[in-house]
């Protein structure tokens, strides 16, 4: 079923045995693909958060396959919240289907928002070409829970001017010591990004330029 935005209903299964709902967008020649996990479903977190339908729909105007999905527990997924720990199942279920729909030849980002960004640094999947990280708290999960953290595959951490949680110079300290990571912040925004997301768009498109140099 097709919405009028134009997005695919699909259903995302994981090794745990639960059934997600998600979103797939598709073009007929993609020229990224990109899955967006959703913010912290015990704040009313969901794959039509704001930053999520932000670059969703966004990515899905520019000509790249975009896929978002509710994680376990919320909307009509299956299965409860489990603090993180499940939801990296979720994680891999997800780029597992974004990478057998699209063009073998375009790359796969992983891109996700706040809880979302952390449970993406739990992902390294050999799929992927990189992260696109929207205001990463850093402490859903201990630091080496994050395998993204030593990978050499880019990560871009967009992290606003005035976050509450994490904002730049603290996020910057924390990943010193990752390979192949850079802070962008985005100016004149706080966590919520309200009123700011369009800079996202801006700083995916030159993500993924990066990706394709």
């Amino acid at each position: 079923m097709t919405d009028d935005l134009g997005p695919t209903s699909t259903t995302l299964t994981t090794v745990d045995g639960f059934s997600l709902e998600a979103q797939l967008a598709m073009p007929d020649v993609p020229r990224a693909g990109v899955v967006i996990c959703h913010p912290h479903p015990q704040h009313g977190g969901n794959m039509h958060s704001l930053v999520v339908s932000t670059l969703f729909t966004h990515l899905k105007d520019a000509g790249c396959a975009a896929l978002r999905f509710n994680f376990r527990g919320v909307g009509r997924s299956e299965g409860e919240h489990d603090f993180g720990e499940g939801e990296q199942l979720d994680v891999r279920a997800a780029v597992e289907v974004m990478a057998a729909a699209g063009d073998i030849h375009c790359p796969i980002v992983l891109a996700g928002w706040s809880f979302g960004a952390d449970l993406a640094l739990t992902c390294n999947a050999p799929e992927l070409a990189g992260w696109f990280l929207v205001a990463p708290p850093l402490r859903v999960l201990e630091a080496s829970r994050f395998k993204a953290a030593p990978d050499s595959r880019p990560k871009w951490l967009a992290v606003p001017e005035r976050d509450q949680f994490n904002p730049p110079d603290q996020a910057r300290a924390a990943i010193a010591d990752w390979a192949n990571a850079e802070i962008h912040p985005v100016g004149g925004a706080d966590h919520f990004l309200v009123g700011r997301t369009d800079k996202l768009n801006g700083l995916i498109e030159e993500f993924l330029a990066s990706l394709a140099a």
